[in-house]
């Protein structure tokens, strides 16, 4: 699995707005935009693209990539990186983490029957403990998924390293874009020092 850490002072400075406690809801959801939009620039790089006869002498290849926000903290990221690939079909995938064993499971989906052969994209905020992004990996997978790219603002050393242990010996080809990576998880499974529930700070609920 490829990691990237998209060590940039303008994400720096994002994620500093993002982590005081003190910023408001609007605010939250602007700046998730803004950095997911940084995010998907550093995480396309490697978007596969045809050429044809037009004026412009590439475009991405077909069939077009799919983008999956994951329920519901991922549709904050949504709008940042439809606006660089506004040609991208949308997916969404609705999963929840059990509080006492931290395990994920799936109770929505809205993908194609079909990802053979497509570029798939997966939003999550935080990759905490790492399984959620585990199932979504190996559901999509299941659709015929093989090159998947997960764009996630934070990310724990203990998610990371679950990812990279579920898929050690797996065909995928898989990428991790991260604005940073924190310093640990809590006994509760939420990352330190981090920015609190990215859910409940998107959409107000605190």
């Amino acid at each position: 699995m490829k990691i990237h850490i998209a060590s940039h002072p303008l994400i720096t400075h994002k994620l500093t707005l993002l982590r005081d406690e003190n910023t408001s809801s609007p605010t939250f959801r602007s700046l998730t935009e803004e950095i997911v939009s940084l995010l998907a620039y550093e995480a396309m790089r490697d978007i596969k693209t045809q050429a044809v006869s037009v004026k412009t002498p590439v475009t991405m290849a077909k069939p077009s990539p799919v983008v999956v926000p994951i329920l519901r903290a991922g549709l904050g990221m949504l709008e940042g990186m439809s606006r660089l690939i506004p040609t991208a079909e949308i997916g969404f995938l609705g999963m929840v983490r059990d509080e006492k064993t931290l395990k994920a499971s799936t109770y929505a989906n809205r993908l194609p029957d079909d990802l053979t052969n497509r570029q798939c994209f997966i939003l999550d905020p935080m990759l905490a403990t790492g399984g959620t992004l585990v199932s979504a990996i190996e559901f999509l997978a299941q659709k015929g998924a093989t090159d998947i790219t997960m764009i996630c603002i934070l990310a724990s050393p203990e998610g990371i390293a679950v990812l990279e242990k579920a898929f050690a010996g797996s065909n995928l080809s898989l990428k991790l874009v991260i604005g940073a990576q924190d310093e640990k998880l809590n006994d509760k499974g939420y990352i330190v020092p981090g920015l609190g529930d990215a859910g409940d700070r998107l959409y107000g609920t605190v």
